[in-house]
């Protein structure tokens, strides 16, 4: 088993709403490694990174991803910063990764400066988003067999740019 499609990218992506639509047009199940984080840990990621730090939320991280991909046979939205701990890396090769990027005004806006966001909160969360996007970037990238833009795009049209990927690849016998 393993999931037939897993998205990353950083905050305000869109990769909840896209992986939700994208599972619903494919029937299969939705997972979101955030949420699988909560329901093992019993709290919010919020209190795990309050409480713990951040090397044990990615800890937890790292071994949902690992589950999911092992059990999930539907669509999988990994954590915006789940591609930087290199056992998620490690565990997403041979996956059929799709990166959904977002520029940084659309990205801020989509994500409203939340401080919800653990790493996003404090003085100066666009600063911050910024920043976060530039390390990401090319760890995202590296690990992804497609990318697809999701700035100023309905979240329809990026799914339907998701399936045609997938369909390429199919198409083209993966990597």
């Amino acid at each position: 088993m393993s999931p037939v499609a897993v998205l990353v990218g950083p905050p305000g992506a869109g990769k909840t709403t896209v992986g939700t639509l994208l599972a619903e047009r494919l029937g299969v199940p939705f997972a979101d490694s955030d949420a699988l984080v909560e329901a093992t840990a019993g709290r919010a990621i919020s209190d795990i990174f309050l409480t713990d730090g951040e090397p044990v939320f990615r800890a937890l991280e790292r071994d949902a991803v690992a589950a999911a991909l092992a059990d999930h046979d539907g669509v999988l939205a990994l954590g915006g910063g789940a591609v930087m701990t290199e056992g998620v890396r490690e565990v997403l090769d041979g996956h059929p990764v799709v990166f959904l990027g977002v520029g940084l005004a659309v990205g801020v806006r989509r994500v409203g400066l939340s401080t919800a966001r653990p790493l996003l909160a404090g003085v100066n969360p666009r600063a911050t988003f910024s920043a976060l996007l530039q390390e990401r970037l090319p760890v995202y990238r590296s690990v992804a067999r497609h990318e697809i833009a999701t700035d100023d795009v309905s979240p329809d049209d990026v799914v339907d740019a998701v399936l045609a990927a997938l369909r390429a690849e199919v198409g083209d016998g993966a990597r």
